[in-house]
């Protein structure tokens, strides 16, 4: 898949069987991958035309939620350890997608001094724009990445914007962390001479891709002329940075923290006390194990000679995902191994 992309409810309409297309999935690894997102190129699905939103996905006679995204059909299954399953592919009406169908949501909050905030079923962040620089009563120049902590699985970004009231938890989280002007959860920035230089905060967006499965959206920050790409798909913690200038990542550094630093995996993980006794949670940062580790201005880093890939994470003890430390740990290790090695897709006609 162009990487640059990144790792439908059911119709009334009756679907034709003129045309239809296998598609079988291997896992190769001794663990189970939820949600795990299914990739099947334009070209490999010729014989069903180049509408891939005509194109529904079954298993065992039961339709799957799918996505059509940049010359990509996407959808998601959770496959046993060593498992293998078959899905087919059959023409028909366009898919037409309902409220509940989503599972992932992005946008810009220009009510909230130009923020871009995102959120899947598990995780949600946020991102500074270029109103906050100047807001008078609490101005903040930081290209840092925010992190609110979920305990649902709904959508939640619009509600809380609307209420302006999510800095306690009433049942669904919080925003609980305090970013400022570090790399808070995965936050980026270039290396040059033994030090850490960030932008300044964004000044556009572009939502690319907006579900129900795959979000895909950009950010603009004309000081550094830097484009950061950031994917997020349904029912994972990990968030795919991408960028054309950044080779250094982090995590915020504090004083109450357990940080471990596994070099031979590409693991930065960060767990520690939430404020006002809200529990533990977790943020990590995997990156290309080749890279160097660094601290600087409050931050642990990995350091890369050139921009390259890196996901961000997050998980809290009062998700219902995550115990403890440990089971955190279990979570980031197993997707560092579902990450590089991915399901085998092949395509029958």
């Amino acid at each position: 898949m162009n990487r640059f992309c990144y790792l439908a409810a059911a119709l009334g309409a009756a679907v034709s069987v003129s045309a239809a297309t296998t598609v079988i999935v291997r896992n190769d690894l001794d663990l189970a991958r939820p949600s795990e997102t299914v990739e099947v190129s334009a070209a490999s699905l010729a014989p069903l035309g180049d509408d891939l939103t005509r194109v529904h996905v079954y298993e065992n006679g039961v339709e799957v939620l799918a996505q059509s995204i940049d010359g990509w059909l996407i959808f998601q299954t959770d496959m046993p350890p060593k498992g293998v399953k078959s899905f087919e592919l059959r023409l028909g009406e366009k898919r037409v997608y309902k409220r509940a169908d989503f599972r992932v949501y992005g946008r810009f909050v220009r009510e909230r001094f130009d923020d871009f905030a995102w959120e899947n079923d598990r995780v949600a962040h946020r991102m500074y724009g270029a109103a906050l620089e100047t807001w008078q009563k609490e101005p903040l120049t930081s290209s840092t990445v925010d992190v609110w902590l979920k305990r649902t699985r709904r959508l939640v970004i619009n509600d809380w914007y609307l209420v302006d009231d999510y800095h306690r938890d009433t049942g669904e989280g919080a925003d609980f962390y305090s970013a400022g002007k570090s790399r808070g959860c995965g936050g980026g920035g270039v290396w040059r001479d033994g030090k850490l230089v960030v932008s300044k905060n964004f000044r556009d967006s572009k939502v690319l891709a907006n579900g129900p499965i795959r979000l895909i959206f950009e950010l603009y920050y004309p000081d550094f002329k830097e484009t950061k790409r950031i994917t997020l798909d349904a029912g994972q913690n990990f968030n795919r940075f991408e960028s054309n200038v950044t080779d250094t990542a982090g995590i915020k550094k504090t004083q109450t923290q357990n940080m471990r630093i596994d070099r031979d995996h590409g693991i930065l993980r960060a767990w520690d006390s939430v404020a006002n006794n809200n529990g533990e949670f977790g943020c990590a940062v995997v990156f290309d194990p080749k890279a160097e580790v660094a601290e600087a201005d409050g931050n642990q880093l990995f350091v890369t000679k050139t921009p390259q890939p890196y996901w961000v994470g997050t998980g809290w003890d009062r998700s219902g995902d995550f115990a403890n430390r440990d089971a955190f740990d279990r979570y980031v290790d197993q997707f560092v191994q579902r990450l590089r090695s991915p399901v085998r897709v092949e395509v029958k006609p």
